[in-house]
């Protein structure tokens, strides 16, 4: 409904149909529903997991000598872990934007052995790294994709 002004007036209230609470609410339950596909969950226990692994890589693969490496990759996983929770609870609408981050994560988890340790990295460091980096990689592009297809087909139903 408009508001009803005077003539030579203007209304402060807000048309926009976008803050309506019913729409916020479908959005939530469209976020909701997204985030419990099998591929949403598989995606998120797989990041979860490949952030894990890179927090202990230096322990699981016994590089701990590498001190720099070993602090700098537990940081980095732990961070990449908890944006992948993030993506796991009901804010996936908004949390699915920071797969950009992960991204910078998984790629900085490919380049740290030579970046951190410069000519000191081992075969071990090298694999371990980029094998979790790329999978750091591609599972922050998935994530990613399945935003930006939740927001492609919300753009379609607002059309209809």
């Amino acid at each position: 409904m408009a508001a009803h002004t005077s003539p030579g007036t203007t209304s402060s209230t807000s048309d926009s149909i976008d803050q309506h609470p019913d729409i916020m609410a479908l959005r939530r339950d469209h976020s909701e529903r997204a985030a419990s596909t099998p591929m949403a969950q598989a995606v998120e226990g797989l990041a979860i997991l490949a952030g894990l692994y890179l927090a202990g890589s230096a322990w699981i693969i016994g590089f701990t000598a590498f001190t720099p490496l070993a602090i700098t990759n537990l940081i980095a996983g732990l961070a990449f872990a908890l944006l992948a929770m993030g993506y796991a609870n009901s804010a996936y609408e908004r949390m699915h934007g920071l797969s950009w981050a992960a991204l910078g994560i998984g790629v900085w988890a490919i380049i740290a052995p030579w970046v951190i340790t410069g000519s000191f990295a081992t075969m071990h460091t090298i694999w371990s790294n980029c094998v979790i980096g790329g999978v750091m990689v591609l599972l922050s592009l998935v994530t990613a994709a399945l935003g930006a297809g939740r927001s492609r087909a919300r753009g379609r139903s607002r059309r209809t």
